[in-house]
């Protein structure tokens, strides 16, 4: 390969190190035992010191090597002046050997948007529930969701001192996804995922007219496409205007990535342009394969609830 990095790999890049640097601080806010909790709107939604931190640290640094790209991150956070302890300044080094996917290759850094989400699953998070926890950094091109990094801070947590804590995966449309073994379920079982805390009676209804094994309720939309890929379930059911943007962009390349899709209950994709609305409003249908069998099965009562982006 001649020349520097296409800007879509270097920006990947940068941002694999970015992560793993929020998930450093998330890990270690933890361990302070000083969570710094604020509720946002009611006790399902909450900001930890966490949050905070690593939202800062992921939007300096890459505004700092990336000046043109959009970056927009859950948190509304006052502008102020970001100390250099937080600004990662490194790359992953690996991922700029990849060849760029030739349609990508010629992007500019104006027309990349990043969608951030500092510490997915919060609640979760100040729960104990840490295998839920993920760093998600998104990004879009010409309204696609095109590359995505997710962080695993707790990845391990369970095996207890001395295990190697952390994992991050990430992909790229056209280039393929890394960092983990994709797992195939089992082909016998309809295991679903979906919310542990923001149920209501229209979620219940669609979990339900899939005629589900088995229902898994975890927390954070990033942890719910992870038991997509590792086998765990064999889709992700959330017919409700709950997640956002910054929720979904990162996960669903890799998703993509690896054969599956997600859309809303309309079977339609999300746009990630700078200027949509953030809420996805249609709510989340996810699944590493048979797509169409879980869309023919949302109920029409579900459809009309949920009014298509």
């Amino acid at each position: 390969m001649s020349g520097s990095p296409a800007v879509v790999l270097r920006l990947v890049a940068s941002a694999y190190t970015v992560a793993e640097k929020a998930g450093d601080i998330v890990r270690k806010v933890l361990h302070r035992g000083e969570l710094g909790i604020v509720e946002k709107d009611g006790a399902n939604d909450l900001q930890t010191l966490a949050d905070r931190l690593a939202q800062k640290s992921i939007c300096a640094s890459l505004s700092r090597h990336f000046p043109k790209v959009t970056i927009i991150g859950e948190e509304d956070l006052p502008a102020e002046e970001v100390t250099e302890d937080l600004i990662e300044n490194g790359h992953a080094e690996e991922i700029l050997k990849k060849m760029c996917p030739a349609e990508y290759s010629g992007v500019k850094e104006e027309e990349l948007v990043v969608w951030v989400d500092p510490l997915d699953g919060t609640k979760e998070y100040t729960e104990g529930l840490l295998d839920n926890v993920t760093v998600l950094i998104g990004i879009a091109y010409a309204g696609r969701a095109i590359a995505g990094v997710i962080n695993q801070p707790f990845y391990n947590y369970q095996l207890g001192p001395g295990a190697q804590l952390g994992r991050t995966m990430w992909g790229i449309l056209g280039l393929g996804a890394f960092g983990f073994q994709l797992q195939e379920g089992p082909d016998d079982k309809r295991i679903v995922t979906t919310t542990r805390s923001h149920s209501n009676k229209i979620v219940t209804e669609c979990v339900n007219a899939m005629e589900p094994d088995e229902v898994v309720r975890v927390g954070g939309a990033g942890n719910k496409i992870i038991q997509l890929i590792e086998g765990k379930a064999s889709a992700y059911v959330f017919a409700s205007p709950g997640t956002k943007k910054w929720d979904t962009c990162a996960p669903e390349v890799i998703l993509q990535c690896v054969g599956g899709k997600l859309t809303d209950m309309h079977n339609n994709a999300y746009c990630y342009d700078a200027k949509v609305k953030h809420l996805n409003s249609a709510g989340v249908l996810a699944t590493l394969r048979n797509h169409d069998y879980y869309i023919s099965r949302v109920p029409q009562s579900v459809l009309r609830a949920l009014k298509s982006d």
